[in-house]
């Protein structure tokens, strides 16, 4: 179970971390220059590069990147639904949105919140 609580939750942000990265290449359109193509690219991965910063904080302070993985989850989750449900005025589609993106973030911050308590009791 250790070892679960250990990898699972870096495991699973890196493959949200690559679902969310892939919307990013929306920005590659035959109509725009190299330059510009590369450009809206980078700005697309923004999120992603912030995702992967997070992580890396989240991998050496545990209780840190747990808490905000959990806020960041939360806070992701508020975004689409509000962003999401005027445009759809169909929940259960906004919530299966909101599940897909937002949810894997919440757990890998509470898996990693649990793996900094478990190295607390061991000490």
């Amino acid at each position: 179970m250790r070892t679960f609580i250990h990898w699972f939750p870096r495991v699973l942000t890196i493959l949200a971390i690559c679902f969310v990265s892939m919307f990013a290449f929306d920005a590659f359109d035959p109509k725009l220059t190299l330059g510009q193509q590369i450009l809206g690219f980078l700005i697309h991965m923004i999120p992603s590069f912030i995702l992967l910063a997070l992580l890396l904080i989240a991998w050496r302070y545990k209780l840190a990147g747990g808490i905000a993985f959990i806020i960041l989850g939360i806070a992701f989750g508020i975004f689409l639904y509000f962003w999401n449900f005027p445009m759809n005025h169909n929940v259960w589609m906004t919530l299966g949105i909101v599940a897909l993106l937002a949810l894997p973030f919440v757990i890998s911050g509470v898996l990693f919140y649990l793996d900094s308590i478990q190295i607390q009791r061991q000490k």
